[in-house]
């Protein structure tokens, strides 16, 4: 008679553990990943949703832009601003960039900006620097009096050290 090999009883118990591990395993585990997967499908239609209404805000803005009526000047004029003009307008009244920035309500060094065209005025300040447009030389100075005058009223004053 011929003996058949006897079964390693240790293989066999450490198959049987592992394969029973393995389905409680996916038996938890299942139920989630359904759940990931739906998860992650509900973030990606929500993100495709988003992405369409931020394109039709965009939409909506710039229509709204074009819609709205462009802000017109007190005479009614509608005033272009070049930065070769202030340049033209500031020599032709002979003010320093400082003393025609009193004028209109800005820095010195906003004018300068302005001319070497760095950045441009709003539309008060082009206004501002259209009223200018009108007048003299003599006109500015008594202007730029009146200005550093009601300056000198509002600065308070030193006491002298001694």
């Amino acid at each position: 008679m011929r003996r058949l090999p006897m079964p390693n009883v240790g293989t066999i118990l450490k198959d049987e553990i592992t394969r029973l591990s393995k389905k409680a395993v996916r038996e938890q585990v299942g139920p989630m990943q359904a759940s990931a997967s739906a998860q992650r499908k509900q973030l990606a239609t929500l993100k495709k949703q988003v992405q369409e209404l931020q394109r039709e805000l965009a939409q909506l803005r710039r229509a709204a832009d074009r819609a709205q009526p462009q802000a017109e000047p007190a005479d009614g004029k509608q005033h272009r601003f070049s930065a070769k003009g202030l340049v033209t307008l500031r020599a032709k009244l002979d003010l320093s960039a400082e003393d025609f920035g009193l004028l209109v309500g800005v820095t010195g060094h906003t004018i300068y900006s302005w001319e070497k065209e760095k950045s441009a005025p709003r539309a008060a300040q082009v206004e501002a620097v259209a009223a200018l447009r009108g007048i003299g030389k003599r006109e500015a100075q008594r202007r730029l009096e009146a200005l550093r005058g009601a300056a000198d009223k509002k600065a308070p004053r030193r006491k002298p050290e001694g």
